[in-house]
């Protein structure tokens, strides 16, 4: 039956080279538009990750919950043995300190609410991959009272590299308390909303501006973002889960997830309606190919051959078609992943950012299975009626098809 479908296959050139070329730009289709959903979907969570949020965050039971008004309630007080516990976790490449409080910054002539983090500048300049300066540099652990500035807290204050700055907090005892600093950069990050209002200043520096030796965070950076969810149910399993809670990237940026949904609802009806171009295209060049051939199936079926087994050799027939031609889109969707990759596509910023990237295709194995998998079913599906319908005429009509 398979050595027949072929010849028969191979016999109808132009008709199978019509089937064919459906089959596999339907599949090359798939494999390029997901590839494209899957870049954009990282190249947004590694620009979270290495711009603000780290892979892992450790703080003190409640904090993510009620911390954003009072993180002077939820310090570790001595985060070092926490930080060597977690650093000696497999996949751990660092872990930095972080403390959190909300101001006021003043440039001499006009006061805005920011809200403000203290840093470790050696380690976050590592982490912080994703942060662009736009002026000046990044702080260094030799900058004891510098302070970057979110881009849109330096525009509303008109503030630039050299500029002095008054920052003015509440102290972890409730005191109001003031450093002077000095601007050393302007960073964008990937969110607009946080350059809006978000500084950086030394650790120490907000240290002594609160009035504590105490962090609210610890930040891991893995070595690779996909063990997060591993290095994350381990830190729960070592840790007191009654004073110290784990919170992993995605978590923490509920934007991501929502953004994951959205895309994977638009790839779904996108699924179905590649499925449908393919069926129908498929559809249409079967159809011609087996009515065309009416009096062959019939001449078969005189010979004895039971209608089942014409069924079998059509469907047969579609097997092998929906195999060559999902394996070639899949050939010709990675080749222009490949070639597209190289060159790459220059996208503007996505909403809610400041930062534009350079998107490529990205290749998994899974999204190769199932676009296989829907050009493969799609031939075979377009089959099933023509050949239900060809069985069904009498032998004596199909023979009278005949030349």
């Amino acid at each position: 039956m398979l050595k027949l479908a072929l010849r028969n296959i191979f016999r109808q050139r132009g008709r199978t080279a019509m089937t064919l070329g459906a089959i596999i730009f339907g599949v090359a289709a798939l494999v390029l538009s997901r590839g494209f959903f899957d870049d954009m979907l990282i190249q947004l969570a590694e620009g979270i990750i290495h711009s603000q949020s780290g892979h892992i965050q450790i703080n003190r039971k409640g904090f993510f919950e009620l911390g954003t008004r009072s993180p002077e309630k939820y310090l570790i007080e001595a985060p070092g043995p926490l930080r060597t516990t977690v650093t000696a976790m497999p996949g751990v490449e660092d872990v930095m300190a972080r403390v959190s409080f909300t101001g006021l910054l003043n440039n001499g002539r006009t006061d805005r609410s920011i809200v403000g983090e203290g840093i470790e500048p050696g380690r976050e300049g590592k982490l912080s991959t994703f942060m662009r300066i736009t002026a000046g540099r990044q702080l260094t652990d030799q900058d004891g009272y510098g302070i970057i500035l979110g881009e849109g807290v330096a525009s509303s204050l008109k503030l630039k590299p050299g500029s002095r700055v008054t920052l003015v907090a509440n102290s972890s005892g409730g005191a109001l308390n003031s450093l002077d600093l000095e601007v050393v950069g302007v960073f964008q990050s990937f969110s607009s909303d946080f350059d809006a209002r978000a500084i950086r200043v030394p650790l120490a520096a907000a240290q002594e501006l609160l009035a504590t030796a105490g962090v609210n965070t610890l930040v891991l950076s893995l070595a690779q973002t996909t063990d997060t969810d591993r290095t994350a149910g381990a830190l729960v399993q070592a840790l007191d889960p009654g004073v110290y809670e784990v919170k992993t990237w995605y978590e923490i940026n509920d934007f991501f997830r929502k953004t994951v949904a959205l895309f994977e609802r638009q790839f779904g009806v996108l699924l179905v309606i590649i499925l449908l171009m393919v069926l129908l295209s498929v559809a249409n060049s079967v159809n011609m190919t087996t009515f065309e051939r009416v009096s062959e199936f019939g001449t078969m079926m005189a010979f004895g051959n039971r209608r089942r087994q014409v069924l079998l050799l059509i469907l047969a027939e579609n097997v092998v078609l929906g195999l060559l031609g999902a394996a070639g889109g899949i050939v010709l969707g990675v080749s222009l992943a490949w070639v597209i990759s190289a060159i790459g596509i220059p996208m503007p910023p996505p909403p809610n950012s400041n930062l534009g990237y350079t998107a490529q295709v990205r290749i998994f194995p899974g999204q190769l299975g199932v676009a296989f998998a829907v050009g493969w079913i799609a031939t075979i599906g377009a089959a099933l009626l023509p050949a239900r319908r060809i069985v069904r005429i009498p032998v004596v009509d199909a023979l009278r098809q005949s030349v």
